[in-house]
């Protein structure tokens, strides 16, 4: 069974460290623009909860299969960063498990706004955002991808029901 765990330890940091670095890989795109070597280096810093932000994993036993984080952009305003599930553990519904664990984190620490930037390759990912209720945006920070989209999920509505 896969638990969703808040990462806390320098183990569980590793672990991210290791998924970020597949997740990049997966991409077959150079995300030095994301200034990712510095992120990978800085992880804690970067997605901790005294940054404002937040890391889950997906662990099945003792095995990490996936990751999704949060960091801060302004004290109303969170980005989603690094949603990844291991291929083979793909379709068994952990990205929407990580992703509903994360904007739960994110409503905690009292964001309005999350939001996110994917591509527009990522069809099955642009799916899942567009079923939690996620929409399209104006650019917020620079991605030279082409194809590169920008969504929000507005989190009051969301936390009052709407």
């Amino acid at each position: 069974m896969v638990s969703i765990i808040q990462a806390s330890t320098s183990f569980h940091f590793e672990q991210a460290r290791e998924l970020f670095t597949e997740y990049a890989k997966s991409l077959d795109i150079d995300l030095g623009f994301q200034n990712f070597d510095d992120e990978l280096e800085n992880i804690p810093a970067k997605y901790g909860t005294s940054a404002g932000g937040c890391l889950l994993l997906a662990v099945d036993h003792q095995e990490t299969v996936g990751c999704v984080a949060i960091r801060r952009m302004d004290e109303k305003i969170c980005e989603m960063k690094r949603l990844y599930v291991k291929p083979d553990w793909k379709g068994q519904g952990i990205g929407k498990r990580l992703a509903l664990s994360i904007i739960e984190e994110a409503m905690i620490c009292g964001y309005g706004f999350m939001r996110l930037d994917t591509l527009s390759t990522m069809k099955p990912a642009i799916s899942l955002y567009e079923s939690l209720e996620f929409y399209t945006i104006e650019p917020y920070i620079y991605n030279p991808i082409e194809g590169a989209m920008y969504l929000e999920l507005d989190l009051l509505k969301r936390n009052l029901g709407y």
